[in-house]
């Protein structure tokens, strides 16, 4: 059955959030005047990421709410628990004011969006909630390419489970073999789609190593110029791509 729309991963996906949260922090520690504590932005960065997993692990389990684990994230980054929300809210919003400023889409995604506009629709489905993704992509003037934004937040289960991905089939209507799924995660995004029977198309920017998250389920990318021939063809088996 051919495949009629395309489901959207935003964060390394669509947008490029490794370089735009770098560049944040980067500004936001020397802003606070803490970057001297980690000797470099990298070990920071390092150091925030670990936490931010930790977080999310807490919020995709119920544990924490949305809001609860990204204050929990200051506190344990600056090593004071004792913040209130309201101090640990102003320190992350002061973090997302210099994150903001670096935000830009990865150049292959509009030549990629227009050239499957004719014959594809398209959605996103994140694992994050709905006011931060659909800020994110109104902001980098993509909203409009999609009919629906669905996000962990507010759905109540998160990527990789089977029920993420079936809830935004059923909001297109669309059956899971007649859905893509392209994310930047192998596990998260790659495995997590195709075990829910959409064709599951990673994009793997930073060239992982060969043989490095590989699963005869997935098809593998290195820039989203390589996806419509994906989608083209019969794409679960054998369509060309850099990889080999």
């Amino acid at each position: 059955m051919a495949i009629e729309a395309v489901l959207w991963d935003v964060d390394d996906t669509l947008f490029d959030y490794t370089s735009a949260d770098r560049t944040g922090m980067r500004a936001h520690l020397a802003a606070e005047r803490l970057l001297a504590g980690y000797g470099t932005v990298e070990r920071a960065l390092a150091h925030w990421r670990r936490i931010t997993d930790a977080q999310w692990a807490r919020f995709a389990a119920g544990e924490a709410t949305f809001e609860e684990q990204r204050r929990d994230r200051v506190r344990v980054f600056l090593g004071r628990p004792e913040l209130t929300d309201a101090e640990s809210e102003a320190w992350f919003r002061r973090y997302l004011g210099h994150y903001e400023a670096a935000w830009a889409l990865f150049p292959d995604v509009l030549p990629a969006l227009d050239a499957l506009a004719a014959g594809h629709r398209h959605a996103v489905l994140s694992n994050s909630s709905l006011h931060v993704q659909e800020r994110k992509l109104r902001v980098l003037g993509v909203r409009d390419r999609f009919e629906t934004v669905l996000c962990a937040a507010e759905l109540g289960v998160s990527k990789p489970a089977a029920g993420a991905f079936h809830a935004a089939c059923e909001a297109l209507g669309l059956a899971p073999r007649e859905v893509a799924y392209v994310g930047d995660h192998p596990e998260i995004d790659g495995r997590g789609a195709a075990e829910a029977g959409l064709l599951s198309v990673w994009i793997d920017r930073g060239g992982v190593p060969t043989g490095a998250g590989r699963d005869a389920a997935v098809r593998r990318i290195a820039s989203l110029a390589e996806l419509p021939a994906v989608l083209g063809a019969d794409t679960r088996f054998g369509a060309p791509s850099t990889f080999g």
